[in-house]
């Protein structure tokens, strides 16, 4: 196998992985999760199930999730063959994608034939998370490694910046706001799962209240947009933080204008999904938007904590 066609592999198991997320977030938006009743693998008892939206959309996860976890085993065992020498980390993207991929199929599993809380739901799409990006930042290496002869090149495990090695403060700072945004993600998470999102009307403002009520579906979702307004205030202040300690110009600099752009768009999209929250046609696409976004910040996070890592002093 060429590096080029290991990075189409790559390419390949990452669009499919961003599939399993979206349908994923179909299956809950269109509350398609007892679909196929309590039966798993089969769907209602059946190969093949009677025809319903509830039981297309959740065996279309089923069966998009199956083909997906043999692409991510063939990408798993391409990388352990063809990675090159002493390299170790695309065997720790590949195998987070393995792992996190039968994680995600297991516990969707469970969540079909044992009903789980909200709480336990709300993982789900966590451990979904970590099976796509970890196939991103596997593309994303195979990028790197693959030059303008489709050859494989020798990237050191430290790597550099124009500027230098950063330091490590760098790589704690992202570290801690990559954490911190998986909180966010998994707040969000629960919030579609204990169908809270009607707990306010309206947005910047919550029921035209500034501080509203902090009972019921109300207060988990008024949760959720502060976490998501600090989620900003710390991405600025990372952008800062970065350009001050590396320069404007920058690998690491650039990647932190890209998350920041991404945290913008990802908070006026919660604000569509207020103004769409009576229309249910409206609002399945623009959760889905919302679904795509918060998957790209995540990921555009996590490169630049690997990143930072990477180039930050011993």
């Amino acid at each position: 196998m060429t590096a080029q066609r290991y990075k189409i592999l790559t390419l390949l198991t990452c669009i499919g992985m961003f599939l399993v997320l979206i349908v994923g977030v179909l299956v809950t938006n269109t509350e398609s999760g007892r679909g196929c009743g309590n039966d798993w693998p089969l769907c209602n008892g059946k190969f093949v199930p009677a025809y319903t939206l509830e039981s297309l959309v959740e065996y279309s996860h089923r069966a998009v999730s199956g083909l997906v976890g043999l692409l991510v085993g063939a990408t798993f065992i391409a990388t352990l063959l063809w990675r090159p020498a002493r390299q170790k980390e695309p065997v720790w993207y590949a195998s987070g994608a393995l792992f996190f991929t039968f994680v995600q199929a297991a516990l969707g599993a469970m969540a079909v034939v044992w009903p789980q809380s909200s709480a336990v739901l709300a993982l789900h799409f966590g451990i979904s998370l970590f099976a796509f990006t970890s196939t991103w930042l596997l593309y994303s290496y195979a990028k790197r490694m693959v030059s303008d002869r489709g050859d494989m090149v020798s990237v050191t495990a430290a790597g550099t910046d124009p500027l230098g090695r950063i330091p490590r403060s760098v790589y704690r700072l992202s570290l801690a706001i990559l954490i911190y945004c998986y909180g966010v993600v998994y707040l969000g998470a629960y919030v579609r799962h204990t169908s809270s999102g009607g707990g306010c009307s309206g947005w910047p403002l919550c029921n035209g209240d500034v501080i509203p009520t902090f009972a019921g579906a109300t207060g988990i979702v008024f949760a959720h947009r502060i976490a998501a307004l600090i989620m900003l205030l710390f991405v600025v202040a990372l952008v800062f933080f970065v350009r001050s300690r590396t320069g404007a110009v920058s690998e690491t600099s650039k990647i932190a204008n890209n998350a920041l752009w991404l945290v913008v768009l990802q908070v006026l999209s919660g604000g569509l999904l207020s103004y769409t929250m009576d229309n249910h046609d409206v609002y399945v696409f623009t959760s889905l938007l919302h679904t795509i976004i918060i998957a790209a910040l995540f990921s555009v996070i996590c490169l630049l904590t690997l990143r930072t890592r990477h180039m930050s002093r011993i």
